[in-house]
């Protein structure tokens, strides 16, 4: 059986008032922001559809028969848990600078209490809109030369720990800057900074962090692209609207850009300077990136067989397409349990699906 899915909609305030909304054919604007809607069986927020004359959430599905949902390759390699998470991404406004620990980092951080998953949060996004992100640290040299420019004295601390090659300890100085001085730090890069600093000067005027455009490097998508962060790479989403899938987790450190709480020295525990995102093409129609928990589909109009044995969650995002006799119209998602077999897709239209990535 492949069945309808209803899924909750997270309201962070970087939302969107408009992406979901539309893409869903609700009213415009909505009521307040939406920022992701989650397919999946996270217990921060499962996905729902209709077994035995009811709703039930797809984690209790999932945990009546582990076998018979996710099939025996996925329970042999993650256990009885859907090792996935995917997510429509509206960025109305920038999201926190942040990392994600390794599997290890999650593990240990998890047993001392640190994290609220003990799994690693590789994530993927494939833009359905232009699409900016930050993600990953420029050179130290490229850095300092860019933050030397501004011709800022108070930075000559940061500027020199970037010539030595020091990335973290440069961005420990700044995430450290004292709190009585941070205003009128913002203030001057804003003004010298070029407009991405400016605009989120403006809307986090006392956090070191708005000089991350001149830190980090910046990545535009084109509707269709996908860009790969694993662990230990610093990044923010800026702008746009797309599809997410990541591991099966929701450990975040936070390095800047959001009234949540920062964990300095945990943050420069995790985070890995050279570590850089990894743009990732298709193939037969599957992004397939270094994490075996999933890879994420696309087709456009599809005509296509998607193999048994494995969980899938469906997700149109244009047009209508049919999944077996199951009619998904934009905005409308399915789970496809692995003991369903073989499922014909075709339509007008473009879908998206999450499976894990066991090769």
């Amino acid at each position: 059986m492949i069945d309808r899915l209803t899924n909750p909609i997270k309201d962070y305030a970087w939302g969107s008032r408009t992406a979901i909304a539309t893409l869903a054919g609700r009213p415009v604007p909505s009521p307040g922001p939406e920022a992701e809607m989650w397919l999946g069986a996270h217990p921060a927020g499962p996905s729902l559809l209709e077994r035995g004359g009811e709703p039930r959430s797809l984690d209790e599905v999932i945990a009546a028969d582990p076998e018979g949902e996710l099939g025996r390759a996925c329970v042999e390699r993650f256990g009885a848990r859907l090792p996935y998470l995917m997510k429509l991404i509206a960025v109305g406004a920038p999201l926190s600078l942040q990392v994600h620990p390794s599997p290890e980092q999650a593990r240990a951080g998890y047993e001392r209490g640190a994290y609220g998953d003990p799994y690693a949060k590789p994530e993927l996004v494939c833009a359905l809109t232009p699409f900016v992100a930050l993600a990953g640290f420029k050179t130290p040299a490229e850095a300092a030369g860019l933050l030397a420019e501004l011709e800022v004295a108070s930075l000559r601390p940061v500027i020199d720990r970037l010539r030595l090659g020091e990335t973290l300890s440069a961005l420990r100085v700044l995430l450290e800057w004292p709190r009585e001085e941070r205003a009128e730090l913002v203030a001057q890069v804003a003004e010298r900074g070029g407009e991405e600093v400016a605009k989120l000067a403006e809307r986090y005027p006392q956090d070191p962090a708005v000089l991350a455009p001149l830190l980090m490097n910046r990545h535009d998508l084109r509707p269709g692209e996908a860009l790969y962060l694993g662990a230990g790479v610093l990044h923010a989403y800026l702008d746009g609207f797309g599809v997410e899938i990541m591991a099966g987790s929701d450990n975040v450190l936070r390095a800047g850009l959001t009234p949540k709480p920062i964990d300095v020295d945990e943050l420069l525990s995790v985070m890995v300077p050279e570590a850089q995102p990894l743009a990732v093409e298709a193939r037969a129609h599957l992004f397939s990136p270094p994490a075996p928990e999933f890879a994420l589909g696309r087709a456009v109009n599809p005509r296509l067989r998607l193999t048994g044995g494995l969980p899938r969650i469906l997700l149109c995002t244009e047009g209508e397409v049919l999944a077996g006799r199951r009619r998904l119209a934009a905005g409308e998602s399915a789970f496809v349990a692995a003991g369903v077999g073989d499922v014909e897709l075709h339509g007008r239209g473009t879908v998206f699906w999450a499976q894990p990535n066991l090769g």
